[in-house]
This record gives structure tokens, sequence and C-alpha cells, in this order.
């Protein structure tokens, strides 16, 4: 089993907040270090390719490149605006030699080695492995409106101001959905190679959102294994502070000055 590593790192970060998620600091290495280093220790992993943002890769060549070159990846240009144009681009760049690629999110730092196991095991007898997690949350759809209960209610404007209002507007309900059978997927999604080079040829990959679900265009059945709640994906601050929880690693300020880079 020879596996050919995708890091999806073109993402905009938009929802993260100031400055760039992906270089944010987990034991004095990048969050997107701490992502590929998970790859580097595997010994089916054959190559690893990063799909760094197009608009800014000089930038985040000179960011990354060394510490990623060291580790063995190589920095590829990414998509502008879907995540397929990202992968479709690494796809190319890797090995012809691979078995199986895998798709991994870079701000996805806490993947660890027993859910590693498992989908590479998985992925040797089936031809499209994704972890996911079974949801447990009661799910609630909405509408797209935003309403308030005191929008017009002058009274309450007066006693509670701006904060009354802000904390009684909400989406009404539409309905509640059943979570019977229902999984949040995560990555690495591993997938035979032949099977997702041909997939990303013929499918029209307009309006996918991850690579099972080229896949699911194909005609292919694609195989949900245990996942792990631990292996979040960071898009805002918070999510960065649960990932230093998981990984217990202090913040920067918390840390001896000569232990923060």
């Amino acid at each position: 089993m020879r596996i050919g590593v995708i890091i999806a790192a073109a993402g905009r970060s938009t929802r993260f907040g100031e400055g760039d998620k992906l270089s944010q600091d987990l034991g004095g290495r990048a969050v997107l270090l701490r992502t590929v280093e998970a790859f580097v220790k595997r010994d089916e992993v054959a190559a690893i390719v990063v799909a760094g943002p197009p608009d800014d890769l000089e930038a985040f060549r000179a960011r990354f490149g060394p510490a990623l070159g060291f580790n063995g990846a190589r920095i590829v240009e990414g998509g502008r605006a879907e995540r397929w144009e990202s992968i479709a681009r690494a796809i190319a760049e890797l090995p012809d030699d691979v078995t199986h690629i895998a798709v991994h999110d870079g701000a996805r730092p806490c993947v660890g080695n027993e859910m590693l196991d498992r989908i590479f095991a998985a992925a040797q007898v089936a031809k499209a492995v994704v972890p996911g997690v079974a949801v447990r949350d009661t799910l609630k759809r909405c509408g797209k409106e935003m309403v308030s209960a005191a929008a017009d209610d002058a009274i309450a404007d007066m006693i509670l101001g701006d904060v009354g209002r802000e904390q009684s507007s909400g989406r009404p309900v539409v309905e509640t959905v059943s979570r019977e059978n229902l999984f949040a997927v995560q990555t690495p999604q591993v997938f035979d190679a032949a099977l997702l080079r041909e997939a990303y040829k013929k499918v029209d990959l307009v309006g996918t959102t991850d690579d099972a679900s080229v896949i699911e265009r194909f005609g292919e059945q694609v195989l949900v294994v245990e996942g792990d709640p631990r292996n979040l994906k960071i898009t805002t601050k918070d999510d960065l502070a649960l990932a230093r929880a998981i990984l217990n690693i202090a913040p920067p300020a918390d840390r001896a000055a000569h232990l923060r880079f």
C-alpha cells in the first residue's frame, strides 16, 4: 500500500477572523506543520502534496516551504473558488505509482494514529473510505430569514436596548430532522488511486463539497468507518483553543519564552 497524501490548504480562513489559522501556534509549530507531521510518521505514506492558496502562493512558500520540504512535502498551487479545484491540481502532482490517495484538511492537526490505522486498514478492502462521527445532537432545519421576537416591542426595547434585541433574534424552525443514520464526515478520506483519478476526469465536479461526494456521483460506494470527535477542523479561534486542549498544549503566552517558537 503506497499512499499519496493531499493536504488541502488553499482556503481563505474568512471565519477565523484576524490572522491565518494554518500559521497559528500549536506547541511551537504551525497548525499546518502539525497536520503534515501526522502523515510523515506513517510507513504507508509515499508522497505528500500541499495545495496552497494561488493568490498568495509565494508568501505561502516563504512561510511554510522550508519546514514542509524538511518533512518531504511539496507545495503546489491550489484552486481559487472550490475545494475540488485544489484536489484536481494536486492529484496530477502525485507519483503514478501510488495505490491510494488520501485527502486531508490542512486545519485538522489533531488526527491520531488510531484513526489512521482504521482508515488505512479499511482502504485495503474498500475503494472509498471516509471517517465519520454519529450525529448526537437534535437537528433543526431553519428558515433563511432572521426574525426578532421583540422587534416591535417598544417597552422591551426601552428596557433591554440593543442587548435584548440581539438575544431575541434568531431563525424560525421549519422542521426537526431525524439524526438516525446521520454522520458528520471528517478527513482523511482515502480512495483507490485509479478510481479517484478516473472520477475526477469524468464527473461534473461543480457543487461537490468533498471527495466522497465526487465518488458518489461517479456511482461507486463510499464506506464510512468510525472517526474521532477529537479530529476537529479548526475554523474559529474557539476551535484553536479546543485543539490546544486536545493536544495538551498551552497557548504561546502561557509557555516559557524559550518554548514559544
